[in-house]
């Protein structure tokens, strides 16, 4: 059986999540999260979890390993995963060092799916969010689009994505919209 990963990708609040927890959920493909090494530098420097220290934090790391770091990190924690499993999501995929990474190690087994939203309903369900990392103001939501835009690289991968979904409508037309790229896929 072939092996199948899907990178998703877009700005915060487009719906990537949602993306991969309905792969998990529904399709029961495995899940990587890119910024799990942002995470593990945060605590063991001992930084508190905020949006801030997220950027420090991802800044330094590309800062020591480059552009690429996020892939070049993930690369061995991905090939213990695909030992066990024939689909993969790799969620915040964000530099296009990593995306070129990626796709010289994996090929056309390789795909992206592009999560697209106004950046008023990425507001809107930023700001609703029931977590630990609301964002409540709009010069925190700027702030951060463009961070990641200008400091990530961010518009190679969702340019040169596989497949586009538009998530402005309900859960069950963004399901609809993934079911139909797992088909194209298989």
């Amino acid at each position: 059986m072939s092996k199948n990963i899907i990178a998703v990708v877009g700005m915060c609040g487009s719906g990537k999540s949602e993306v991969v927890k309905y792969l998990q959920e529904k399709h029961y493909w495995a899940n990587f999260y890119l910024g799990t090494s942002t995470f593990e530098r945060m605590k063991k420097d001992g930084l508190e979890l905020n949006y801030e220290n997220e950027r420090i934090t991802r800044e330094r790391i590309r800062k020591e390993f480059g552009m690429g770091a996020y892939a070049i990190l993930a690369l061995p924690k991905i090939k213990e995963i695909l030992k066990e499993s024939n689909n993969l999501s790799l969620e915040s995929l964000y530099s296009w060092d990593e995306y070129k990474i990626f796709k010289k190690e994996y090929g056309d087994m390789f795909k992206v799916i592009a999560v697209h939203a106004s950046p008023e309903i990425r507001f809107k369900r930023l700001s609703c969010r029931d977590n630990e990392r609301p964002i409540k103001d709009i010069e925190t939501f700027v702030k951060r689009d463009y961070t990641e835009i200008e400091g990530t690289d961010k518009g190679g991968p969702i340019a040169r994505s596989d497949f586009m979904v538009v998530n402005e409508g309900n859960m069950d037309e963004l399901y609809k919209k993934i079911d139909d790229i797992i088909k194209n896929i298989k």
